[in-house]
C-alpha cells in the first residue's frame, strides 16, 4: 500500500489518482501507524510551510518522517518541508536534506509557474529523463543547491529540482501534473 500523507496541504487527490493510474493502491492518511507500515510514502504539498508544519506536529508527524526507513518522495511543498529551515514563515521544518528554503527575489515572473527542464540529473529517480524533457513548476520558494541535490532548474537563479538523501526523494515540480514524463517519475519512484 502506498500511503498519501494527508496534512492540510491541497493536491492529495491529484497524486491519488496518478498513482493508483500507475496501477497502485493508495490510502490518504494522516495516520501514524498507516503511514508507519505502508510500503512507501507520499508527501504532497500545496500550501504555506508554517501552517504545514504546525499540522504535522499536531498529529506528531514531524517525529515520525524523519524516522522512517522506506522510500519517501515529497512534492513541491512536501519536498520544501524536508529541508532544515523555510524562510515562508520562518519556519523549521524536517531537517532531511541539509539545504534551506528561500523565497524568489521579487519580480514580476514570480510564482514560478510553467514548465522547465532539468540539468545535471542523476539518481534513479530521473532513469529515462533527458535534459529536453520539461516538467510542471508552480512556487515562490525554492531549495538551495547542496549535497542532496540530484537536479537543478534554472529559474531567476538555479535551485534543487530534486533532492535525494537515504530513502528521502523530493521534486519540486509537481509529477502529477507534468503527463506522461511526470508519470515516468511517479513510476520509477514506485518501484523503487
Amino acid at each position: 500500500m502506498i500511503a498519501i500523507i494527508d496534512y492540510v496541504a491541497g493536491n492529495v487527490k491529484s497524486v491519488q489518482n496518478a498513482v493508483e493510474k500507475l496501477g497502485f493502491e493508495t490510502i490518504i492518511t494522516s495516520d501514524f501507524e498507516e503511514i508507519k507500515n505502508a510500503e512507501k510514502v507520499i508527501f504532497p504539498g500545496v500550501g504555506e510551510a508554517s501552517t504545514a508544519m504546525k499540522y504535522l506536529k499536531n498529529l506528531k508527524l514531524d517525529e515520525l518522517i524523519p524516522s522512517l526507513k522506506q522510500p519517501f518522495l515529497g512534492i513541491c511543498l512536501g519536498q520544501q518541508l524536508l529541508c532544515n529551515f523555510s524562510e515562508e514563515g520562518n519556519t523549521k521544518c524536517l531537517g532531511i536534506f541539509d539545504v534551506e528554503v528561500k523565497q524568489f527575489p521579487a519580480t514580476d515572473i514570480v510564482p514560478h509557474m510553467g514548465w522547465n527542464n532539468l540539468q545535471q540529473m542523476n539518481g534513479e529517480l530521473l532513469a529515462g529523463i533527458s535534459a529536453e524533457d520539461n516538467f510542471y513548476f508552480v512556487h515562490s520558494y525554492y531549495c538551495e543547491i547542496g549535497e542532496s541535490t540530484t537536479s537543478i532548474c534554472d529559474y531567476i537563479l538555479p535551485f534543487s529540482a530534486t533532492l535525494q538523501k537515504d530513502n528521502f526523494y523530493g521534486t519540486q515540480f509537481h509529477p502529477e501534473k507534468s503527463g506522461v514524463l511526470g508519470a515516468k517519475i511517479l513510476e520509477n519512484f514506485l518501484k523503487l
